[in-house]
């Protein structure tokens, strides 16, 4: 579930050509504005695609403003990058610093980074096993990165050890019913009904099945949000990981096996196990994480689903429709990977 969210905010049109000029001039041989185009419109910032008269680059306005976490972002990843990750740091300004601040906003510049978004049903088994060992070095690297007082002090806790309670689930399933019920209603209306009811019984059945705080896997720092939309590739490789507004410490296996749920799920709700395993291969080896850890992070991330309607919050509860289409796969993979738990564990331990 999204950290806040505001429905009737007007259309992001973009920094105003004298905000780019400012902007710009803080920079050196960053030339003047040309064009400013509206990539994405996120909760947590917006990315603009700004060309200048001295080329192209990526504008990141962080809309939680939070000036010092921003800096510390921008300082792990370029130590990344140093260590060979692919990373895009921010370009520092004449003065060294990587965050302005412009009218109460905070922005920071990028390099454009020519590449495309690829989920795992682009992928072969081997570019599988390569993202595998690409998210492990991540992980290694920013556990020698965040070493000491520097480290400790950059980042949150992100998340939670304490699995959802099925109680609170039943609660919030009552409400989505109840919104979904008192409307006209369309076929997603209809789809939304059906796999509430479903996951209702499916929750009963499987409610003894909460997780205990004692199989919480290893803690370490984390990317937060590594999945297809924040990974460029360029033809058959890794050319940047983006978006590290949720840097902070969790069980670092769970971060492996949700991406893996993103990555390798199919339109179906099923998930390609084939490319999983090699994939959680590669993630072990890399991290040294054993069967254990994976199993432990399996279920967590599984009983995780189980509980989980952001989805339906956004649109019943928020009036949002932006995950309206990933629904019908996500809400079938509840259900399918209940099923289908043991062969899921395996293809993660294997």
């Amino acid at each position: 579930m999204p950290r806040s969210l505001v429905t009737d905010a007007p259309v992001d049109t973009g920094p105003d050509f004298g905000t780019l000029c400012t902007l710009l001039g803080r920079y050196d041989g960053a030339g003047e504005p040309v064009a400013c185009d509206t990539l994405t419109e996120g909760l947590l910032n917006r990315g603009y695609r700004l060309s200048t008269t001295r080329g192209r680059f990526f504008l990141k306005h962080h809309l939680d403003g939070d000036h010092d976490a921003i800096a510390r972002q921008h300082d792990v990843t370029r130590r990344l990058g140093a260590m060979g990750l692919p990373v895009a740091p921010p370009v520092p300004t004449a003065d060294g610093a990587t965050v302005t601040v412009l009218g109460g906003r905070c922005y920071a510049l990028h390099p454009w980074i020519e590449g495309r978004h690829r989920d795992g049903g682009e992928l072969t088994e081997s570019q599988s096993r390569r993202l595998g060992a690409l998210l492990g070095h991540v992980h290694t690297c920013l556990e020698e990165v965040m070493e000491g007082p520097e480290g400790a002090a950059a980042g949150p806790s992100a998340g939670s050890d304490t699995a959802a309670r099925p109680e609170e689930t039943f609660t919030l399933i009552e409400e989505l019913l109840t919104l979904v019920r008192g409307r006209p209603r369309d076929t997603f209306d209809e789809l939304a009904e059906h796999r509430l009811v479903e996951r209702r019984a499916l929750l009963e059945r499987h409610a003894h099945r909460r997780p205990p705080a004692a199989a919480t896997p290893a803690r370490g720092w984390v990317h937060g949000d590594f999945h297809p939309l924040n990974l460029l590739y360029r033809g058959g490789e890794p050319a940047a990981i983006v978006d590290w507004d949720r840097l902070g410490v969790q069980p670092r296996a769970e971060e492996a096996v949700r991406a893996a749920v993103i990555f390798f799920l199919r339109p179906d709700g099923t998930l390609d196990l084939a490319k999983i395993r090699p994939y959680s291969r590669a993630y072990r080896r890399a991290t040294g994480a054993d069967a254990a850890e994976l199993a432990a992070a399996v279920h967590r991330v599984w009983w995780e689903r189980l509980n989980d309607f952001w989805m339906l919050r956004w649109r019943y509860q928020l009036g949002d429709h932006r995950a309206d289409p990933g629904f019908p796969a996500s809400a079938a993979l509840a259900v399918w990977w209940t099923g289908a738990y043991e062969s899921v564990r395996a293809a993660f331990t294997d």
